[in-house]
């Protein structure tokens, strides 16, 4: 195809163990940014469950220039993919020498005696007649391309590394030679310490000028988290596109600096420890409600040993009073869900570990506990450093599991700020 012109998919992925929560749907995640990528927009996303009928009623009701299948090419009498797909374009079911021989093959590498290998197994190499085979290198499910009416259906295993294995090597070079997408471009900015009604009203008059751009943005929140997203779906030169949206990025960190800790997939652990990196400075924590969340967020970054020293999960008063060093009276006077109690927390245990910064968090994550003056929600954080503590109060709304999320973010985020403000040398 010469023109340039608007590239739809369909991802279409099978399985009962999808459509009952027991497994999840991470595909569909990886096959939409992966077509984004390419300049193919993905508008339509559904599971189906493993019912032959049901399949084929879904590739007839399908109206996009690609339809992507995945799972049900398993080799138990649940996976009828295949056999939706034989009646679907009218073909049967054949055997394939080349699939069985990577099977064959397959299972020699780990060792298996090939005459021993399960009649199950042998009938992975049983394909469509009429389709074109996809290597799948790190398995037994063949994957296949159909081509209809100017449309492609591609049916891939459920698999996640093997059917990311056949898109790399054989479905997206495909598609790209097929078809001439425009350049799709998406820039996500990540933001924190603002929801997203208060963003949105701030971003109001600058949204408003988006449109005539030909970008649009979406708000996608999560626990004390909005992710920004601009897009543009309509250029036909990528370096063009890609300009405009970066002009309107640059624009938006003009706007909230404070709120930007950074784009795509970076989390805000992990600016944390790069700002901590950076700076040869190390890291403690002094945790109650949280109750080692935090510390996990920190660790889960690889190479965190380099910055993080340790922490206390002081949830008894005894703990505090012990290991922190917090005097019986404070927590008499000020109660355990305060500023008082949260800065000597942090100070405690940078002292006690020796460290340049320490975070603490104190508060009542529920659902009981909370008080008039206190309500579920309510948190102390504080930050100590070379030059002193702060603290600040948040009351954060939700379950359990929420508050603790919540918190652990604004902690994250009051110890990244503090870190910008600082200079960075050890201290």
């Amino acid at each position: 195809m010469d023109t340039i012109r608007e590239v739809t998919a369909e991802c279409l992925c099978i399985g009962d163990e999808l459509l009952i929560g027991q497994v999840l749907n991470t595909n569909a995640a990886w096959i939409g940014q992966e077509l984004g990528l390419a300049g193919i927009r993905t508008v339509l996303g559904r599971v189906v469950g493993d019912d032959q009928a049901t399949i084929v009623d879904a590739l007839r009701t399908t109206r996009t220039d690609i339809v992507l299948l995945t799972g049900g090419l398993g080799p138990t009498k649940d996976d009828v993919t295949k056999r939706a797909l034989c009646e679907f374009f009218g073909t049967r079911l054949v055997r394939n020498p080349e699939a069985e021989a990577r099977v064959v093959g397959l299972f020699s590498r780990l060792g298996r005696d090939p005459g021993r290998i399960q009649p199950a197994d042998l009938a992975q190499a049983m394909l469509p007649e009429s389709c074109t085979v996809l290597p799948n290198l790190l398995g037994t499910a063949s994957g296949m391309w159909f081509e209809k009416d100017g449309r492609v259906f591609a049916s891939l295993p459920g698999v996640p590394y093997e059917m990311q294995a056949i898109m790399h090597g054989s479905v997206l070079p495909r598609l790209q030679g097929m078809f001439r997408p425009p350049a799709i471009v998406h820039r996500t900015i990540r933001t924190t310490g603002m929801g997203e009604t208060p963003l949105a009203e701030r971003l109001s008059d600058w949204e408003s000028g988006l449109e005539g751009e030909g970008i649009r943005l979406a708000y996608l929140p999560s626990p004390g988290q909005v992710r920004l997203r601009l897009s543009s779906y309509a250029g036909k030169d990528a370096a063009f596109t890609r300009n405009r949206v970066d002009r309107q990025v640059e624009a938006l960190y003009r706007l909230i600096p404070e709120l930007i800790f950074g784009e795509g997939r970076t989390e805000l652990e992990e600016v944390v420890g790069g700002l901590l990196r950076e700076s040869g400075q190390t890291l403690s924590l002094a945790e109650s409600c949280t109750g080692g969340f935090l510390s996990h967020l920190i660790t889960s970054v690889p190479g965190s040993s380099a910055y993080y020293i340790g922490g206390v999960v002081s949830y008894a008063n005894a703990v505090k009073m012990a290991e922190l060093g917090i005097p019986r009276d404070m927590l008499e006077l000020n109660g355990v869900v305060s500023g008082p109690v949260a800065e000597q927390m942090a100070m405690g245990v940078r002292t006690a570990l020796k460290s340049d910064w320490a975070v603490s968090t104190t508060g009542i994550a529920g659902p009981d506990g909370g008080t008039p003056d206190k309500p579920v929600g309510t948190v102390w954080i504080a930050v100590a450093g070379p030059d002193g503590v702060v603290s600040e109060r948040g009351v954060f709304m939700g379950t359990r599991d929420l508050v603790i999320s919540r918190a652990a973010t604004a902690a994250l985020n009051m110890l990244r700020k503090q870190l910008i403000s600082a200079p960075r040398t050890k201290g």
